[in-house]
């Protein structure tokens, strides 16, 4: 069918032309008339205000070369990434891919990156990283202050990451960064029964104080670093209260933590975490055993107070025995401490003395 179409094209549009699917020419300001048979023709008016090409046929449009001096082109491949600022604002981060910018009314600049490099860094890495037009792009890391970030690509490790604020380019295999605590911690060894030498049955509880001190090998040589202190730390209890009897754990329990820490400090550096400090909380004995311990103790301390009185009554009999001795060989001595006693009953009561023979008066006279 015949037909006559018009196209307007104002000061600030461009027109691509296409007949039968194949990209003619781009036209500038003006009307244009087109015989369209069969509507062979096609016209695409895009406003360079718009800034952007429309993706649509762009292949064809750059490959003639018609853009040159009007917009730029960008052609990223599979290892580059680009900044896009607009008029000194940033307006995208790029993927691969064709793209295409009218450069007429507006000040481009555009900063190509080989992301082959994972680690992005930037004169201006705050003003991106906080704007939402990256995070398609760009993936940021935090590093929080007492840890350090492992950074796997692929499954290998990278880098090693202080406290901080980081940036790595997204789609460029598979990333994962793991932050590890280096700050000292604190882990309970839950209670589990354990078989002294002499064949008592306890239950011990202790507490593990460590740090992380590499990092790289805390997290590659075990599975859980958290869980392999805890399963050494088990291990050297059983290992340590199985070859003493229950009176040495009972009375000396320092001496048992420091065999303990010596024994699980050997076993923790080799997967990169140091015990600082090791102490045992509790040892909780069977029911039986708690009343046999009791009545043992209770018997001990009867026979200690037992002792402490039968001390008492010798050192009593003994200052007895000397005042006699001293009174013996001191008659003037012996009649003060009479009239001493005397005082003493006068005090209290009434005294009576009753005279018998003269001597016995004599002597009352003399006391007195």
């Amino acid at each position: 069918m015949l037909g006559i179409k018009r196209v307007r094209i104002r000061s600030y549009e461009k027109g691509f032309h296409f007949r039968h699917g194949e990209f003619r020419a781009m036209l500038g300001k003006g009307v244009y008339w087109f015989l369209n048979p069969f509507r062979k023709d096609r016209v695409e008016v895009c406003s360079q205000r718009d800034a952007w090409l429309p993706e649509r046929d762009l292949d064809l449009i750059v490959k003639s070369g018609v853009l040159d001096g009007h917009a730029e082109v960008i052609d990223l491949k599979n290892h580059e990434r680009a900044i896009v600022w607009m008029d000194g604002r940033l307006e995208v981060v790029l993927s691969a891919g064709l793209y295409a910018i009218w450069t007429e009314f507006h000040d481009i600049r555009i900063e190509k990156f080989d992301v082959a490099n994972i680690r992005f860094e930037h004169d201006r890495a705050e003003d991106i990283l906080d704007s939402n037009l990256s995070t398609q792009a760009i993936e940021r890391v935090t590093v929080e202050q007492g840890f350090t970030g492992l950074v796997f690509q692929n499954g290998k490790l990278i880098a090693e990451l202080e406290p901080g604020r980081y940036a790595y380019w997204r789609k460029n295999g598979q990333l994962r960064v793991h932050q590890v605590d280096r700050r000292e911690s604190v882990l309970d060894i839950a209670g589990q029964e354990i078989m002294t030498a002499d064949k008592v049955t306890l239950r011990l509880n202790a507490t593990v104080t460590y740090r992380v001190t590499d990092p790289k090998r805390a997290v590659s040589q075990v599975e859980d670093y958290r869980q392999a202190v805890y399963r050494e730390g088990q291990l050297a209890l059983r290992s340590m209260v199985g070859t003493r009897e229950l009176d040495s754990l009972l009375s000396d329990k320092e001496t048992v933590a420091e065999d303990l820490l010596k024994v699980l400090r050997n076993k923790t550096e080799s997967f990169g975490v140091q015990v600082l400090d090791l102490g045992i909380r509790d040892i909780i004995l069977p029911g039986e055993m708690r009343e046999i311990l009791n009545r043992v103790t209770e018997a001990r301390k009867a026979a200690e107070a037992n002792l402490i009185a039968r001390r008492e009554e010798t050192a009593a009999m003994r200052s007895q025995a000397n005042t006699a001795k001293l009174l013996e060989s001191n008659p003037t001595l012996m009649r003060l401490r009479e009239l001493e006693v005397l005082e003493k009953v006068a005090e209290h009561s009434k005294l009576q003395v009753l005279l018998g023979d003269k001597g016995l008066a004599e002597k009352v006279v003399n006391l007195l």
